[in-house]
């Protein structure tokens, strides 16, 4: 992957759904669908929990969406350079792989495991961007995700845009 990262914050308007205060890492957009991991979605598990090899890692386990949420991802800063790696941006590499899972816990670099993602079908999140339902924020670097705290992303990756949730209208653009 080249170019910025690609964030979708949820809008204010998804109140009670899966999605509220939502922001979405986005790993694939095309004419087939798209897909991405929420990654400010703690779950009140911890890491050991999921995979009791690596009982010294209390870190919580992050939601990354409802779709197959038995299959793991994980983020990390720094490469390892086994199969199954993808490098997003400089600082962010993402793999589903239990080998580079373990490599980046070896390494003792900081990193956050994912359960799940979030899927949408050819043309589903184009609509539901047009309808207003997500506000996409790039970003050159990975900051959003490593020196915020997961409970402010939301409304950093807003202020970033210099966006007030408050203005934002349900229904989305209207030509």
């Amino acid at each position: 992957m080249s170019g910025p990262l690609t964030f979708l914050v949820a809008s204010p308007h998804l109140r009670g759904s899966l999605f509220e205060g939502t922001v979405i890492l986005l790993l694939e957009h095309d004419q087939q669908g798209a897909m991405g991991l929420i990654i400010n979605a703690r779950t009140n598990q911890t890491i050991p929990h999921f995979l009791p090899d690596l009982t010294g890692h209390p870190e919580p386990v992050w939601l990354g969406g409802p779709v197959d949420p038995a299959l793991g991802w994980c983020l990390y800063p720094q490469p390892v350079n086994l199969p199954g790696e993808i490098h997003l941006v400089d600082g962010l590499n993402v793999s589903s792989s239990m080998e580079v899972l373990q490599a980046v816990v070896d390494g003792g670099q900081r990193y956050m495991l994912i359960l799940g993602y979030s899927g949408w079908a050819a043309g589903q999140l184009t609509e539901e961007a047009r309808e207003g339902t997500w506000i996409w924020v790039e970003q050159q670097d990975p900051s959003l995700l490593w020196d915020v705290p997961a409970e402010q992303q939301w409304q950093e990756a807003l202020d970033r845009l210099g966006v007030n949730a408050s203005t934002i209208m349900p229904g989305g653009a209207q030509a």
